[in-house]
């Protein structure tokens, strides 16, 4: 099965090259402390605003900062955010959605209105009600973005479940006396994650976004430490002296949304079950 998956998905080149640009931001922010060419918290005042040069290639800031060095740290902050949060969300997603879809009647309804009534906010102005009671930072980031995204992994989940729940295989572990837990969690749940992994590969990507937006609006990662979207507040501020402050960043955030949602659509097709009858029937070669 997965020599279908990655046979399928190697057909979308645009896929591809967004995974190569994923794995190559990754392995930066991996060896971040070994490729860094300067600390991300050095000030150098004879070095204010130095446009990009052999020694400073992305420029500095208005502290004497070097970018290059802070945009590398900051990738480290955006993947962070990224994935621990759309964990989170997948966890809770997961839950509600199985227990939903496979008790059904009373307990479907009840959760569904209550997945409902969380769609019903707009996500943005509730994370921002929620940073603004509690102190700004990356573990809030994370923690909050998880707790208001897990709705639509929620509907996913519960949608296989309905279709799942009713398969043969299913009531033969009925009928062998296993429990509710181990028939969700061991036999449907694994069944039901095809839709789930490409949500949250689309979900990294509008998590990365968001704590980008937090951090530029300055309630998100807070300074001195190092964000992709502090930076960019940086480039506002000094946006007509220093466009290094703005340009440079802003591509970093551009290539990785574009990257992540390349890479979620080459998974939407390349999981679609309907598709792999082309690849294992006996004409295909």
């Amino acid at each position: 099965m997965f020599k279908i998956i990655w046979r399928r998905f190697k057909q979308n080149q645009l896929s591809v090259v967004g995974l190569i640009v994923i794995l190559i931001l990754s392995t930066i922010a991996l060896l971040a402390p070994i490729i860094s060419p300067y600390n991300p918290t050095a000030i150098d005042v004879n070095k204010v605003l130095s446009p990009p040069s052999i020694h400073h290639p992305f420029g500095t800031d208005e502290l004497g900062r070097d970018v290059l060095t802070r945009m590398i740290w900051g990738s480290r902050v955006s993947l962070k955010v990224g994935f621990i949060a759309i964990g989170i969300a997948i966890l809770l997603g997961c839950i509600v959605g199985s227990i939903a879809g496979y008790y059904g009647k009373a307990i479907d309804a009840i959760l569904m209105r209550f997945v409902d009534v969380m769609l019903a906010f707009p996500t943005f102005f509730l994370i921002l009600a929620v940073i603004a009671i509690v102190e700004p930072g990356i573990t809030t980031i994370m923690i909050v973005i998880g707790v208001t995204g897990w709705m639509d992994v929620a509907r996913l989940v519960r949608a296989e479940f309905l279709t799942l729940k009713e398969r043969e295989f299913i009531s033969a572990a009925k009928a062998i006396g296993a429990s509710d837990f181990r028939i969700i969690f061991r036999h449907i749940l694994p069944n039901a994650l095809s839709p789930v992994f490409v949500a949250a590969t689309f979900g990294i990507a509008g998590a990365i976004l968001i704590e980008s937006s937090l951090s530029f609006l300055g309630l998100g990662v807070q300074p001195p430490e190092a964000s992709w979207g502090n930076i960019l507040t940086s480039g506002k501020d000094n946006i007509t002296v220093a466009w290094w402050l703005s340009v440079y960043p802003g591509l970093a955030i551009l290539l990785t949304v574009l990257s992540y949602n390349l890479v979620g659509e080459g998974l939407r097709d390349a999981l679609d079950p309907r598709l792999w009858s082309e690849h294992t029937s006996p004409d295909s070669k």
